[in-house]
């Protein structure tokens, strides 16, 4: 524990302070430019967020080394950050948000990597408020609400300048082997293909999606992560501690146009189709610990997360030294309690962004939220209630 602690507090330290600081420049953009030019404030907010993000990047790439193997075909992998897309994957850790974020960076599109999720995160210290001034789209599970939400926030995102990916996990949460048993056991009693690797999509917000965004995005990226054997699942406690993992994932690009246009219940029925999908193609990864046949890409190790962590930590070590001694804060009992209050805050913060990566219990959906359209989606952030 107090080695974790050894790690944690200054790697949080950094994250938050730098994060605070990108808080508000994106807010002073978002006052100041957004008025006047949306385009603009748009650009500059691209740019804000891809610093801030590329701190949890460094922290995957280099502080971890996680070792992500992308199995796609070449022209795949050609399109992916060069326009809108859709990206439907499965859950598989509670750091699929982050496997996304590398994959949007490698892509050149981190900085517009968006998702679909839960009202609750945008609280979330530094990185959830991040989200909101990005234009993340932020759900009640209340579908009265949440299907307006979804409309009116991809109808926004019509004349977004720049190309974006809005990431949409139909599962709702993360897998687990206690959350497999109660989708087998629903699926069994509702007459649905019983999942073994996977659990039940759920596809009102697919359809909705789809239906809102399909006339400006022409792409579905379908992307199906797996966890070899041989490697532990990666944790957000993992990760800070420095502890490595493996994970593949496996790319399918899907044209949009090639969905149907009209019923929705033929969209929802082909969500449900790829998720059948997604479950064979897991089968053969659980007999041979790799996507067998499939085309595996280099989509290395750039060093601009490094360059900025290290900036950073310049910059912030500098500050503090001058700070310190300016401030003369060790030299009272009342300087010292308020730095071991910081300490304290910046450790809480930090326990509350691992927790909520965390996988929680899964709920099934009511049969009319499959067959008619599915209940809604969240992001690869989220946990059900």
């Amino acid at each position: 524990m107090a080695i974790a602690a050894a790690v944690i507090v200054p790697l949080g330290l950094l994250f938050f302070i730098s994060g605070l600081l990108m808080n508000l420049l994106q807010a002073i953009c978002y006052v100041l430019v957004r008025p006047l030019s949306k385009n603009t404030y748009r650009k500059i907010n691209r740019v804000v967020a891809e610093t801030l993000w590329l701190e949890l990047v460094w922290i995957v790439d280099w502080w971890a080394g996680v070792k992500i193997k992308v199995f796609a075909d070449d022209e795949t992998l050609s399109r992916m950050g060069k326009e809108h897309a859709l990206v439907v994957c499965n859950l598989r850790s509670d750091i699929d948000w982050l496997v996304g974020w590398i994959l949007a960076q490698r892509s050149g599109c981190l900085g517009s990597a968006l998702a679909v999720t839960k009202k609750s995160n945008k609280f979330l210290p530094v990185i959830g408020w991040s989200m909101w001034f990005s234009e993340f789209l932020f759900l009640e599970r209340n579908w009265a609400k949440d299907e307006s939400t979804i409309k009116s926030g991809l109808q926004r995102l019509k004349d977004f300048p720049q190309p974006f990916w809005l990431a949409l996990f139909v599962e709702g949460t993360r897998f687990t082997e206690t959350k497999l048993k109660a989708a087998q056991e629903y699926a069994a009693s509702s007459e649905l293909p019983i999942p073994r690797n996977v659990l039940i999509p759920r596809t009102k917000g697919f359809v909705s999606t789809v239906s809102n965004m399909r006339s400006f995005v022409p792409a579905i990226y379908d992307m199906t992560v797996a966890i070899p054997k041989t490697s532990p699942p990666p944790t957000m406690l993992r990760l800070f501690r420095g502890q490595p993992s493996v994970v593949h994932v496996h790319i399918k690009c899907h044209s949009m146009k090639d969905l149907p246009e009209s019923d929705d219940e033929a969209i929802a029925q082909w969500c449900i189709n790829q998720f059948v999908a997604k479950d064979a193609l897991l089968d053969k990864h659980i007999a041979a610990d790799t996507f067998p046949g499939q085309q595996e890409q280099n989509i290395g190790r750039p060093i601009k997360s490094l360059a900025v962590v290290l900036s950073w930590a310049c910059l912030l070590t500098l500050g503090a030294i001058k700070f310190l001694h300016w401030s003369d804060l060790f030299s009272s009992w009342k300087g010292m309690a308020l730095s071991a209050l910081g300490l304290g805050v910046i450790t809480l913060c930090m326990q509350i962004l691992i927790r909520s990566s965390q996988s929680e219990r899964w709920t099934p959906a009511k049969t009319n939220d499959h067959h008619h359209a599915g209940s809604f989606s969240q992001t690869d952030v989220e946990k059900d209630k």
